[in-house]
């Protein structure tokens, strides 16, 4: 069990994931670091922040409340505040901080890496083939020359 285990570690493939996953998670932190430092400041210029006050009350309740009025006299005064509360703000930052992060990672990693790729493909399809074995050749001289008698 313990060479098993051994065999499936030193696979390449999971060499291969755990590195992508270490690099991925890195990457992730400057997409993060970009995000909050450059584009939120920049979008809380035109909508108030990153995560818009936007809040969504299902319940209230009456409480009481003890105020100083003008005259400086404590009284109680009630005051009806909501209890359950949805944030939609939070919803709206995540959604947009995600729509962010997904279009960095596009055009940053996505777009050229394709590119690269489809350039390769090129390269590759474009380099004549490569010559025969040695072995490939002496056997179709063979079976030319048994054509021929």
């Amino acid at each position: 069990m313990i060479d098993e285990f051994k065999k499936f570690i030193l696979k390449g493939n999971v060499i291969d994931l755990s590195t992508g996953v270490i690099i991925g998670a890195a990457f992730g932190n400057i997409v993060t670091a970009f995000t909050k430092g450059i584009i939120e400041p920049i979008l809380g210029m035109f909508g108030g922040g990153p995560n818009p006050d936007l809040k969504l009350a299902l319940g209230e309740k009456t409480i009481e409340v003890v105020k100083k009025n003008a005259a400086g006299i404590e009284e109680k005064v009630n005051q009806i505040v909501p209890f359950i509360q949805i944030d939609l703000g939070v919803v709206i930052g995540a959604t947009v901080g995600f729509i962010i992060t997904a279009a960095v990672i596009f055009f940053v990693i996505v777009k050229p890496a394709n590119k690269l790729m489809a350039m390769m493909k090129k390269a590759e399809a474009a380099a004549p083939p490569a010559a025969p074995a040695a072995d490939i050749v002496l056997l179709t001289e063979i079976r030319d020359l048994l054509k021929k008698s």
